[in-house]
């Protein structure tokens, strides 16, 4: 499954519920302002961090941009274009997107 999460991690809870819920096999897609926890220094980075162990973590390239964030993101998060955000819902059969 791919999880889809596009709030910042400061404003609701919704990567800590997605984080809870992934399991092995599935992926993280952090997008528009979700995008902060993928960077060092962020509240969530130990969260994300713990992650990466057990599954892909990645993070839309463009949202990154748009908030200067490009420059800082962790090591392991995979920075992805929109083309690989297509990429990615075609190669999981099923999404969740965290709200």
């Amino acid at each position: 499954m791919l999880h889809i999460v596009n709030k910042s991690p400061t404003e609701r809870s919704a990567l800590a519920s997605c984080l809870a819920h992934a399991r092995k096999g599935g992926a993280v897609l952090l997008i528009e302002d979700a995008v902060y926890a993928a960077t060092k220094g962020s509240a969530a980075q130990a969260s994300v961090e713990r992650a990466l162990r057990e599954l892909p973590v990645y993070a839309l390239g463009p949202d990154l941009d748009a908030r200067g964030m490009g420059a800082s993101v962790i090591d392991g998060v995979k920075v992805v274009d929109y083309g690989g955000f297509v990429d990615l819902v075609i190669e999981h059969r099923t999404s969740q997107s965290w709200l």
